[in-house]
């Protein structure tokens, strides 16, 4: 507001005119029922100043004053007068007070509580929050659902509006990525309300989105005149009796992510089975027939990926332990490999600097403890990177990347992941990128986008239900497409059609 010589009311006009915008451009003046829910501060502030924009272009209106406390902020008072000018008059709801009868209406507009609230709603407007909830109406939550907390945790039993969609001011919200909040919000859109840009720039933040232009300015330029020498040789190393597919997944991904060389470590059982189905991988098998039992190497990998289906038996456990005493080479550390280090603590000790440790949600809690809420978690997860020097992928719906007291959400991805064998190939894709010399940070953060990438263009070709690990390797060269220049390549039958 200093920098662009402009009044709070001018800043809630123009977040109110945004939120109208969306609507209007997707209503088109249908005769749509809309009741607008307002607080009496800022956020019912916008949700005042909207009412008048809608009704000024003719929708069907009416407008609730949750009326939850005797304070009311002076742009509130402002819009309110506005409102009465226009001769709309809204009515105010109190404890005690029957709830509207919401059946025949076609959307709700929540704008009770904004990003303030610091403590949880009065008994009487939770149970207003959960009458809207439970009306099944399509619910349109002001820049963030009434009744969540921007920094806190709440309790599972408080009331929180369930948005249909979250029209978020400028930036989204921390509590939409975090799962016991996240639930909370089917789908989110950022506004844009002209906050100052510079201001934003130089404001220290703990956690960012991940946005695709970033990523693609991160994608190296292969050379005309380079070979495979140019980009990398890999090592996985993993696998066990049952398990050597693990191996196969994480190979393959490497492969499509384009290191030039790419050497597995596994049991002798593995040999075949490997051979067959990556035949541009090199093998070297371990002594034991079932089991790995030492990795010892007479060359230096780019990088390494280690973990993927290796058990975590005694013999296995001794076999990491001697490795990471010695291994002086990037690292990235999944699955059992992760399982070993969370009962062999001082093992953590030997990590080089910089590892990727690639946890899901268990083998987290087993890597860092247990936690109260989400937001005890991302404390003790920047805790644990802290200590040991290392990137921490945290997986899951808007995976986080956390390295030296920043995290990185990650926008792509889909339920359809959510298979065996998908976090194998996410350990093959980063240990290739890796390997081709990107930075620790940054492989994990494009390893991170290209395995949801892959994953969303699979899910749209084959159905979140049939996707599968092969699946999303088969669409790393579409996702690598769309990074570089916006296009997927044509599905052969669409070339067919054309050709």
């Amino acid at each position: 507001m200093e920098k662009q010589s402009i009044s709070s009311d001018q800043l809630m006009e123009r977040a109110a005119m945004r939120i109208f915008e969306w609507i209007h451009h997707r209503l088109q003046g249908a005769p749509v029922k809309i009741s607008l829910f307002c607080g009496i501060g800022n956020n019912g502030g916008d949700g005042l100043a909207l009412s008048r924009h809608l009704w000024e272009h003719g929708y069907h209106i009416e407008v609730f004053i949750v009326n939850y406390s005797e304070y009311r902020s002076e742009d509130f008072l402002t819009n309110l007068a506005r409102l009465k000018d226009r001769k709309i008059w809204p009515q105010y709801l109190e404890e005690g007070s029957p709830f509207p009868d919401l059946q025949g209406v076609e959307m709700v507009i929540d704008a009770i509580f904004g990003i303030g609230l610091n403590r949880p709603p009065a008994p009487w407007v939770s149970n207003l929050i959960k009458a809207i909830n439970n009306s099944g109406t399509f619910v349109l939550s002001v820049d963030i659902p009434s009744g969540m907390f921007m920094d806190q945790a709440f309790s599972p039993k408080q009331a929180v509006i369930h948005a249909t969609y979250a029209l978020s001011f400028q930036t989204p919200k921390l509590p939409f990525f975090l799962p016991e909040s996240g639930k909370y919000i089917d789908q989110w859109a950022v506004l844009d309300i002209g906050l100052d840009q510079e201001f934003i720039k130089n404001t220290e933040a703990t956690y960012f989105f991940t946005e695709l232009e970033e990523i693609r300015s991160r994608l190296k330029v292969r050379e005309r005149f380079s070979h495979k020498g140019n980009y990398g040789h890999a090592l996985i190393a993993g696998g066990s009796y049952g398990k050597i597919g693990a191996v196969i997944l994480a190979s393959r991904a490497a492969f499509h992510t384009g290191c030039g060389l790419l050497t597995v470590h596994l049991p002798k059982c593995g040999y075949i089975p490997l051979q067959t189905a990556v035949p541009e991988a090199m093998v070297q098998t371990d002594s034991s027939e079932n089991q790995i039992t030492a990795i010892d190497l007479d060359w230096n990998p780019d990088a390494i990926g280690i973990g993927i289906g290796l058990g975590n038996t005694a013999i296995t456990t001794q076999a990491l332990k001697l490795f990471l005493e010695k291994n002086k080479q990037p690292v990235v550390l999944d699955a059992d490999a992760l399982n070993i280090l969370s009962e062999n603590r001082e093992m953590l000790d030997s990590l080089t600097a910089d590892s990727i440790l690639t946890p899901h949600p268990g083998e987290l809690a087993r890597l860092i403890g247990p936690w109260e809420n989400d937001f005890e978690k991302l404390e003790k997860a920047k805790d644990f990177t802290d200590r040991y020097a290392c990137v921490l992928i945290i997986k899951g719906a808007y995976t986080l990347v956390l390295h030296k007291g920043k995290g990185y959400f990650n926008p792509s991805g889909n339920p359809g992941m959510a298979t065996a064998g998908s976090g194998d190939v996410l350990t093959g894709i980063i240990t290739s990128l890796l390997a081709q010399k990107y930075d620790a940070l940054t492989a994990a953060r494009l390893g991170v986008f290209l395995h949801g990438l892959a994953g969303d263009i699979g899910a749209d070709n084959l159905g979140v239900e049939s996707l599968t690990a092969s699946g999303i390797t088969q669409h790393l060269a579409a996702a690598f497409a769309y990074l570089k220049n916006g296009n997927t390549p044509a599905a052969p039958e669409e070339e067919d059609e054309e050709k």
